[in-house]
């Protein structure tokens, strides 16, 4: 991949797509495509043929789907399941028919059995039942990893595929009907706090741990494997550090300066008791993370009022 190769971004506006196109652009690379959903319905099979037979683009970063936190994933299960499979299936059919060179298909650290043994490896994959609450999510990103193993079997094409640990970072979502753990505890915490408001409710019990990863961290390992690894077999990405959520609720609290008490909702679920990547895979290749999870939190409360600045 050269500084000035045609290189397709998909879901540029989104976190994982906004962190590629930055890094892309910051490492030198000018010809870089991108569509937003208003301009390409990456659902629509027509529009991606089209997209792709007059623009031609050498490499393609799939980082374009539908994603949201535990209760979005839980009350829009058909919506999850179509909208992802949908995106996936024309995009990566389509760089086979049009002759891309190399495709990286972004999954999620959710394709694992709910209790599959720790660290999670990549040959842990389909050895048991999934978490409920964002199963369909899950079986669309198994879906989309398999698809771009059998179209490298079958037609000798280099797709490839990563499957991150749990993101956070610029242009995360901030809707707390729809967003992740990190963002929606940013939210609540710095709302409050500036509000005056006494206590901050936390889904679930508390007790389930998770690994997490600066966004920026997860593209620089996109454009790594895209340099770097040709192979069918998925990879882990993540940071081999993980944290219980209330221990990430506290550090959260702290950064942010809220005094007040945590009350925890036990009529949320709690989802999957333990979720730790074992990235040792990538890291042997020579790639490991850079932003420990306390800076990353730093980081991202610099610029949080005009991040929800989007949500007023």
């Amino acid at each position: 991949m050269n500084k000035d190769s045609k290189i397709y971004v998909s879901g540029h506006n989104g976190m994982v797509g906004s962190a590629i196109f930055r890094l892309l652009k910051s490492e030198g690379f000018n010809n870089i495509i991108v569509k937003s959903s208003s301009e390409l319905d990456l659902r629509n099979q027509l529009d991606v043929k089209h997209f792709f037979e007059n623009e031609n683009p050498e490499f393609v970063f799939l980082a374009a789907a539908k994603v949201g936190g535990i209760l979005a994933n839980n009350t829009y299960k058909a919506d999850f399941l179509y909208d992802n499979m949908m995106i996936q299936n024309n995009v990566i059919h389509q760089s086979f028919k049009n002759g891309v060179k190399k495709l990286l298909f972004l999954g999620s650290s959710c394709i694992y059995p709910k209790f599959a043994k720790q660290p999670l490896k990549e040959e842990y994959l389909l050895s048991g039942r999934l978490e409920p609450t964002n199963e369909p999510y899950a079986i669309a990103k198994i879906s989309g990893l398999k698809m771009c193993e059998f179209y490298n079997e079958q037609y000798d094409c280099n797709f490839i595929s990563a499957m991150p640990t749990n993101l956070y970072g610029p242009n995360d979502n901030y809707n707390l009907k729809s967003s992740h753990l990190i963002p929606a505890l940013l939210r609540k915490f710095y709302e409050s706090k500036n509000n005056n408001i006494n206590s901050v409710e936390i889904w679930g019990d508390g007790t389930p741990f998770r690994e997490f990863l600066h966004v920026d961290d997860c593209a620089k390992a996109c454009l790594f494997l895209m340099k770097n690894y040709n192979e069918k077999q998925f990879v882990n990405v993540g940071s081999g550090v993980e944290h219980s959520i209330s221990e990430v609720a506290e550090i959260i609290k702290s950064k942010v300066g809220f005094e007040g008490d945590l009350v925890y909702n036990k009529e949320y679920p709690s989802g999957t008791p333990r979720k730790l990547m074992d990235a040792s895979k990538l890291n042997n290749l020579g790639w490991k993370h850079e932003i420990s999870f306390e800076k990353g939190i730093e980081l991202v409360l610099e610029n949080i009022e005009l991040e929800l600045e989007k949500y007023k």
